[in-house]
């Protein structure tokens, strides 16, 4: 179970990387998914990647670890309003066009993956996901 975890960790360490790091490469698609009544936009892109390349490096740390789910589980849920804005208004990320099942899907997942990334930092165990 142990070297699952790390492996989950590992996983989504590469998974933040790359989504904060694309936070600065494709600012304007980020941009373009803040909901209009977050006050600067472009300041929240810039804030929302550093911390994902934070997150990154915490995961592969396993001395933090469980601080790094700790705080992924509320930055997740800060930054559902994209997710919903993004699915109620159809608006395709950079090149990329998904149709509005695939954007609410991406909404609904949010959650599932919140637990499974404070299963895998240790901060919930798993009889908590499987009851």
């Amino acid at each position: 179970m142990k070297n699952l975890k790390s492996l989950g960790s590992w996983f989504f360490a590469v998974f933040f990387f790359y989504a904060g790091l694309m936070h600065f490469v494709q600012e304007e698609s980020f941009t373009a998914i803040v909901p209009p009544f977050i006050p600067f936009p472009k300041l929240i892109v810039w804030t929302t990647g550093l911390m994902e390349l934070v997150f990154a490096i915490l995961l592969i740390l396993p001395r933090y670890r469980k601080l790094a789910g700790f705080l992924l589980a509320p930055f997740l849920l800060a930054v559902l309003p994209a997710n919903i804005h993004m699915a109620m208004n159809n608006i395709p990320f950079g090149e990329m066009s998904a149709t509005p099942t695939t954007l609410w899907l991406r909404v609904a997942l949010q959650f599932p993956l919140i637990l499974l990334i404070l299963w895998v930092t240790g901060n919930i165990s798993r009889s908590f996901i499987s009851n």
